[in-house]
């Protein structure tokens, strides 16, 4: 399948997300602490760097020259600034259960934390996590208490009134 044209071709910002989104998924399923250091460390680079990455690569530069980006993470770059999307992230989010990335969103919510709302309540949205906070169902999980539960609602209500 040939790579499609970007429409907008994506800002470092946005790279720098993607790579954040594969540490934090790598995190999940509890790969290598370096190889999470490393797309974090790239993420950070990225999002840094003065010139974006679209235009070092349109003057034929070597994105490797960034400190913090090695041979992988200048290849899947390259292949988001072509193609707009990363087949290694939606492979990751493939093997994992659905709605991780994004109950990880919630401050206080990490990776195992996310793992065990999703499957042991198959909690998969905000949304759907609101709700079992409000009915209690969250704080009859072991290790997730009532404190526990009452701190999540009151981040996702705080981050909703802002955003309003």
């Amino acid at each position: 399948m040939a790579a499609r044209e970007v429409s907008h071709p994506l800002e470092n910002a946005e790279i720098a997300r993607v790579f954040d989104d594969v540490a934090h998924l790598l995190e999940v399923k509890r790969d290598s602490s370096f190889k999470i250091r490393a797309y974090q460390t790239a993420a950070r680079a990225i999002a840094g760097h003065p010139v974006e990455l679209r235009d070092i690569v349109a003057r034929g530069g070597d994105l490797r020259d960034i400190p913090g980006v090695g041979e992988a993470i200048a290849s899947k770059s390259a292949e988001l600034l072509s193609t707009g999307k990363l087949e290694y992230l939606e492979n990751l989010k493939r093997s994992l259960p659905a709605g991780v990335l994004e109950l990880m969103e919630v401050p206080g919510i990490g990776p195992r934390t996310a793992t065990r709302l999703a499957t042991e309540l198959s909690i998969t949205s905000i949304d759907e996590l609101l709700a079992a906070l409000r009915s209690g169902a969250v704080a009859r999980l072991p290790g997730l208490g009532e404190k526990t539960a009452c701190a999540l609602l009151k981040q996702i209500e705080t981050r909703r009134s802002r955003s309003i």
